[in-house]
């Protein structure tokens, strides 16, 4: 199942990723991560109490949401699927990818294992790739001291070129940092300048020919570079989701416009 009529466009944030679910939320941000990377631990330690649990609309995919307040304002907690990827290629996968394309987070969380970086950036720069109001927070650093590992999180930040926060979720240690991360990026004083993957010439020539065209088509709404590497791949998925939601457009556009719909 791809973003359907019913996940894309008008009825998005209404019927599937139900942005105002928390009462007062100021600010929606997605959590995402490899599996095994304290990402739980992260959420529960952020949330505490306010959390409840059910499943993704059409999926037996959990879903769990909660909310933090920090300077007064309320953010809402969304938990995506633990993922290694985000091609869509198991119903976890396509829930966090199609949350992060649709569903339009005001910030995303995405949680590294400090032991295992290399691997985990993997996903950061997929996530990159369709949105640039990211926060990494390299979790489990504890573990990494163990084992003798260092990281320097001043030059991961300057080379991924968006917030890089140190965190040990279980003690609790970098989770205020990592709010005040969150937050800049939510209301727009921090901002980013994301690492940008380079492809063989032969595909970045196809990605400068089908962007301008793209960004006719969707203008500011999703990341026009993301969705051409999508068609290049031939992701299916995307592909019937973009044409849906061209279409929905067209009818909200008729809508307003007084016509009578079919």
């Amino acid at each position: 199942m791809g973003l359907t009529h019913q996940s894309c466009g008008s009825g998005v944030n209404r019927e599937i990723f139900q942005r105002g679910m928390v009462p007062g939320a100021a600010y929606v941000i997605a959590l995402a991560g490899n599996p095994n990377t304290g990402k739980s631990t992260l959420f529960n330690a952020l949330t505490g109490l306010n959390q409840h649990t059910g499943n993704w609309p059409g999926k037996t995919v959990l879903r769990a949401e909660g909310k933090f307040i920090f300077q007064g304002r309320v953010y809402n907690l969304i938990d995506l699927p633990g993922t290694y990827s985000l091609l869509a290629h198991s119903a976890e996968e396509q829930v966090a990818r199609d949350y992060l394309c649709f569903g339009k987070p005001d910030a995303t969380i995405v949680v590294v294992d400090a032991t295992c970086l290399e691997r985990n950036l993997n996903l950061v720069l997929q996530v990159l790739e369709i949105t640039a109001k990211v926060v990494v927070c390299v979790n489990l650093m504890d573990e990494a001291k163990r084992k003798n590992i260092e990281i320097n999180i001043e030059s991961l930040s300057a080379e991924l070129g968006v917030p890089v926060v140190a965190a040990t979720a279980r003690e609790g240690a970098g989770l205020a940092a990592l709010q005040q991360a969150v937050a800049g990026i939510a209301d727009g004083t921090v901002k980013t300048s994301p690492y940008i993957v380079k492809y063989d010439e032969a595909i970045e020539h196809c990605i400068r020919k089908l962007e301008p065209k793209l960004k006719e088509l969707v203008g500011e709404q999703f990341n026009s570079r993301w969705l051409a590497l999508r068609l290049l791949d031939g992701d299916e998925t995307v592909i019937r989701s973009l044409k849906k939601w061209l279409a929905e457009g067209t009818r909200v556009r008729a809508a307003a416009g007084g016509e009578i719909l079919a």
